[in-house]
């Protein structure tokens, strides 16, 4: 199972995943802020048998507070997360360059819309398949952006994801 912070753009990026047919995959976005989005998962778990819980969440303007404890108390209920400081397109800019340097939520729009060629819708249904030829790309620059933090802090590494392991994980089910 994979729950989202975000209703529309996360869920249709991970619903682009085409595992195998003997793998389920429940992707729900909630809209719901990081710790929220945890307690809810921890009750959807409870109503049906996941072998993995995934909780997808951005760092956006949630309080430092907030973002920490949905953390901690993901991995104390055994949940893996895949956040984004400071927001989950940073994921999305990874395919095409490196960055270490944080910049505003609004201006990722502009970049993506650059690197795109095009103008970047936020809810994309087409996301995955356009990105999926530099998923490679963008995996070696989420772990090398991870390497430049030590300690290492979610919440001031900005910018930061982990979105790589969940992708990482999906693409052992893919067809």
């Amino acid at each position: 199972m994979i729950v989202c912070e975000g209703e529309k753009t996360e869920p249709n990026y991970f619903e682009g995943f085409r595992v195998s047919k003997v793998v389920e995959i429940d992707v729900q976005g909630l809209g719901e802020n990081p710790s929220k989005l945890v307690q809810s998962a921890k009750e959807l778990k409870k109503q049906d048998d996941y072998d993995q819980v995934w909780c997808v969440f951005d760092r956006d303007s949630w309080t430092v507070e907030d973002f920490n404890n949905a953390i901690k108390n993901a991995t104390a209920q055994g949940f893996k997360v895949a956040y984004s400081n400071e927001a989950f397109e940073l994921w999305y800019v990874l395919h095409f360059e490196f960055i270490d340097t944080g910049i505003p939520r609004k201006d990722y729009l502009r970049k993506l819309t650059s690197l795109l060629g095009r103008t970047y819708q936020k809810n994309s249904e087409a996301i995955y398949d356009e990105l999926f030829e530099k998923q490679s790309i963008a995996i070696r620059n989420a772990e090398n952006l991870l390497k430049q933090y030590d300690p290492h802090n979610p919440v001031r590494d900005n910018p930061s994801t982990t979105v790589h392991l969940l992708v990482l994980e999906l693409n052992r089910f893919i067809q």
